[in-house]
């Protein structure tokens, strides 16, 4: 964030767009300085209360990021201060390049080496001696900077749940001794699909929240695809990689059309094309050429989000797709989105059979009943329709789905 982009920011909004341009590329760096995940998180945490209170007061500096690295590196030499037994396992920054310049050196340091820092977090997260679960929860604690109430949201586990399995995560890591460096080309095939699932699990959040005001969040799925292209980047050529970006990048270029300018939810077939961002989808669409035939779930998913993006949809094609990516992963949720493109390829009837059983595998799902709500609209069973409308408001979590199911049973 430059002088140019804070000027005509308060100090509370200047703070907030800090923490989501830089909060996880500086803990990144802090981390793999320190060694220390506790360490550094709390120091990164000080610094941003720091700001919170000078900022307002004293106005915003012309460099953020570097003003908060520099707040961290000296909380984190207190606390070595404070625990003598630390200082001699800690590097602390105290012979980093930074220490002897200011503002201007900090950042420059920080900005030639905070991607190679940022992978060495990324693959430590994904260490095999850790669960699926804590490698997935760190690395969007680490990786991406989501607040622990939002991993727990994506879990959908409690908070002080998934705090704890934050807590006992980075312990093994202290314990285990799992080293912080740059991954080599032995590590890569058993890390590698654990961190495509979780930078998809980010981009999902941000493109449909769980939870909350906001129905998307384009700065968390903007964070996905950007760590989508690092690890591209780490390594070119490999195909999930680049399925993984089309599908995100096709994805996130119709994000301006999703909502109205009221924020009610817009659907698909009522999108204004004009909004969506052709260059992004050109991109994309290249992304995907560069592929072979579809050898992942990745991919399939891609090749469904380019026929969301053309002018008229094939639903006979993208039903077929999604029967083939249901063969593929077993997944009820595929399977529910199958079921709209039946529906769309002029099979209610059909799509309805394929609902059941989804209510059990997906309790909590609100687009079960909604889905099942629309179908049975279609079929003129208008009594059903009503009570799945009301399921599906009973389970929603969104203020925009709320609102469009809300105007959708009333117009029944």
């Amino acid at each position: 964030m430059t002088e140019r982009q804070t000027t005509g920011m308060t100090g509370v909004e200047a703070v907030e767009q800090a923490y989501r341009d830089h909060w996880s590329r500086l803990l990144a760096l802090l981390v793999t300085r320190t060694r220390r995940f506790d360490v550094a998180e709390d120091a990164l945490q000080d610094a941003f209360v720091a700001a919170a209170r000078t900022w307002p007061e004293q106005g915003v500096p012309a460099n953020p990021a570097a003003w908060l690295v520099t707040a961290a590196r000296r909380r984190v030499l207190d606390r070595a201060r404070r625990e003598e037994g630390d200082q001699r396992r800690l590097p602390l920054l105290v012979t980093d390049p930074v220490d002897a310049g200011g503002a201007e050196d900090v950042m420059d340091a920080v900005d030639g080496a905070v991607e190679d820092e940022r992978l060495r977090l990324l693959f430590a997260c994904c260490h095999p001696a850790l669960s699926a679960d804590s490698r997935a929860a760190l690395m969007l604690r680490f990786g991406a900077g989501l607040r622990t109430a939002e991993i727990a949201r994506l879990f959908l586990v409690p908070e002080p749940t998934m705090a704890a399995r934050l807590t006992r995560a980075k312990a093994k890591i202290a314990v285990a001794g799992i080293p912080l460096r740059r991954p080599v080309a032995a590590d890569l095939p058993a890390r590698l699909r654990v961190m495509l699932a979780v930078v998809y699990l980010l981009f999902t959040e941000g493109y449909r929240a769980t939870a909350g005001p906001q129905l998307q969040r384009p700065q968390l799925a903007a964070e996905a695809i950007r760590l989508g292209y690092l690890l591209g980047e780490l390594l070119p050529g490999e195909d999930e990689i680049g399925a993984l970006l089309a599908l995100m990048v096709l994805q996130h270029a119709r994000r301006d059309a999703r909502l109205d300018d009221e924020g009610r939810l817009v659907l698909l077939a009522d999108q204004d094309r004009s909004r969506w961002r052709h260059d992004e989808i050109a991109r994309g669409l290249a992304l995907l050429r560069e592929l072979g035939p579809p050898a992942s779930a990745y991919h399939l998913q891609a090749l469904i989000a380019a026929e969301h993006c053309g002018a008229r949809p094939d639903w006979t094609r993208v039903a077929r797709l999604y029967a083939e990516l249901e063969r593929r992963t077993g997944s009820s949720v595929v399977r529910l989105n199958r079921a709209v493109a039946v529906a769309e390829a002029g099979a209610p009837e059909a799509a309805l059979a394929l609902l059941d059983g989804l209510d059990a595998a997906l309790p909590a799902n609100h687009l079960v009943p909604t889905v099942r709500a629309e179908l049975l609209t279609r079929l003129g069973r208008r009594a059903e329709a009503d009570a799945a409308y009301d399921a599906a408001l009973r389970l929603v979590r969104t203020d925009a789905e709320r609102d469009h199911l809300a105007r959708r049973r009333a117009a029944l």
